[in-house]
This record gives structure tokens, C-alpha cells and sequence, in this order.
């Protein structure tokens, strides 16, 4: 089985514009195949590969490089972790926010709406919380925020009752468990897609992703060199805005503050104002790239 085709992967290449002797960040190892076209390009350069996933650790054995290190942590500690090696500073990180093809295939691990695995959901398999816990524990307003901010799902309200009202009789512990008690609410003909939102949602809540991309976006400008980029891609309108925003005023809400003179503070300049999108004959080749959206910004 292929563990994750990259996507866009000749546009994050020349997003990253890199030095053959620079030092470089692949915050989402997955499967290798954006950290192996790095080292492609570098000569005596260095790259550090992180991934929190056991999963995506065995995958890097096979990157056999005097330049690669790979560390299994979740990225928001980039920063620790990379002081470990003596290194402060860095001349590109990237970031490929989507979950990887082989743990959307992995039925165990509970991430794919259309295959009836244990609702698990952690990247990181050696923490307690799983989605099976977020289901059956959570209160009914804690299910509501999360359906409604993480889903942008509406009814989230309902949703939630559904889910208590279904947890109280049996123990939610399946995907198809969890699509049965949420099937009447799901819109007729579009409810792959409604599912998909609710997976996305409770996924976001056991990884605390949001939380983390804050984390690591803030950190980021204090790792970079100046003309160092930094490419992200997401998957969601959630992840994207949060990118979309830091990259264009370094802050998540609000106008960019200016200095006296009417100058703008920030610390990146964005590369592209609109982001890049997968091209169809990539998409036709990978479905799983069709809402992938594409940042790329350069440390001032």
C-alpha cells in the first residue's frame, strides 16, 4: 500500500526555494515523500523531519541520509526539539496539514467516514483520548462547540443531543455506529459529505489541531532566517484562515498593525494572496488533493 501520495509537491518545492546547504523543517512527516524530494535538492544541507505518528516513524527507516533526522513529536515543540541538535535557526519549514492517505485507509484507526473502524482518531497513539472518549464523555455543550466551531456543522445542537440521547442506550464505539445515530439528520444526497464534518470535527478535537498549527504558526517566526519561507497546505477552511490571516497580518483576528508611519508589522510577507490549488490532472490521480489549498510566505 502507498502510506500518502504528496500533493502539490513540485509547488511546495519551489515554495520552500532552497539552499542545497540550508537547514529545513518537514513538520508533517506522513509518508516521506515531501522530506525525500527535499534532500533531494540539498548538499550538505540538513533536514528535520517531525511526525508524531508510530506509524510514519517505521516509514522514515528508509530514508538512509547523514543530513535527515527525524523526531517523533508533534510539531508545536519544533522549537525544543530543534535546540536539542544546536539549531536556532532554520531556512524553511513546511507543513502538510491533511491526514495521510494510510490512516485514512487503516480502518483501526478510525479516521475514514466510509469504513467501519474503532472510533480512534489519534495521531498520537500513545495518548488516552481517543473519539471514543470525546463521544461517550463530553456534555452536550462541549459536543455542541465542538460540531458547531470544528464542523462548522448546522444544528450542532441537535447533533449533540443525538449523540447523548444514543450514548445513554449503548457505547458509541464505531464509525457506523456513529453515522447510525447521526443518519436522520444527515442531508439527503449530500451525506458523505455531512459525515465528514463530523469526523473532521471530532478528529480536530482529540489531536487539539487547532490549538497546535496556532502554536507552530507563532513559533515560526522566531525559527526562520530572514528570506526564509515558510509553505503550509490545509484542507479545511478552518486551518486555512488561521494561515491566511497570520501570514498576512501576524496575528489570527484583526487588522495588521502599522508602525507611525503607517508601515505594516509583521513578520511575513505573503508570496501568494490567493491560494494555490491543485491542478485537475493532479486531482484526477489523487482525489484526496481536490480541497487542498496552498500558502506560501517569506520571513521579513
Amino acid at each position: 500500500m502507498e502510506y500518502h501520495r504528496p500533493v502539490m509537491l513540485k509547488e511546495c518545492l519551489q515554495g520552500l526555494s532552497i539552499d542545497p546547504r540550508g537547514i529545513y523543517v518537514d513538520l508533517t512527516f506522513g509518508g516521506g515523500g515531501h522530506s525525500r524530494a527535499i534532500l533531494e535538492h540539498l548538499q550538505d544541507g540538513q533536514l528535520f523531519a517531525f511526525d508524531q505518528d508510530e506509524d510514519a516513524k517505521l516509514q522514515s527507516v528508509s530514508l538512509q541520509d547523514k543530513g535527515f533526522h527525524f523526531i517523533q513529536a508533534n510539531f508545536k515543540y519544533v522549537a525544543n526539539y530543534l535546540q536539542m541538535y544546536g539549531v536556532t535557526k532554520v531556512d524553511g519549514m513546511l507543513a502538510d496539514l491533511g491526514v495521510s492517505s494510510y490512516q485514512i485507509d487503516e480502518p483501526t484507526r478510525g479516521f475514514y467516514t466510509r469504513s467501519d473502524g474503532s472510533l480512534d482518531m489519534r495521531m498520537d497513539r500513545s495518548v488516552n483520548k481517543s473519539a471514543i472518549q470525546v463521544v461517550n464523555e463530553y456534555s452536550e455543550k462541549q459536543m455542541t462547540t465542538i460540531f458547531r466551531e470544528y464542523g462548522e456543522l448546522k444544528l450542532a445542537g441537535r447533533l449533540a443531543r443525538m449523540v447523548i440521547a444514543a450514548r445513554e442506550q449503548n457505547l458509541i464505539r464505531t464509525a457506523d455506529q456513529l453515522k447510525t445515530v447521526l443518519s436522520n439528520a444527515a442531508p439527503r444526497g449530500k451525506e458523505n459529505k455531512f459525515y465528514a464534518k463530523v469526523f473532521q470535527a471530532i478528529r480536530i478535537e482529540v489531536n487539539d489541531e487547532l490549538s497546535a498549527l496556532k502554536e507552530v504558526l507563532e513559533l515560526s517566526s522566531g525559527l526562520l532566517n530572514p528570506g526564509g519561507r515558510f509553505v503550509v497546505m490545509s484542507y479545511h477552511s478552518l486551518e486555512d484562515r488561521l494561515v491566511k490571516n497570520f501570514f498576512a497580518k501576524g496575528k489570527f483576528s484583526g487588522e495588521v498593525d502599522r508602525d507611525i508611519y503607517g508601515n505594516f508589522l509583521r513578520p511575513f510577507k505573503p508570496i501568494n494572496r490567493r491560494p494555490i490549488r491543485p491542478h485537475m490532472d493532479e486531482i484526477h490521480t489523487n482525489s484526496r488533493a481536490r480541497s487542498a489549498k496552498l500558502r506560501i510566505a517569506e520571513k521579513l
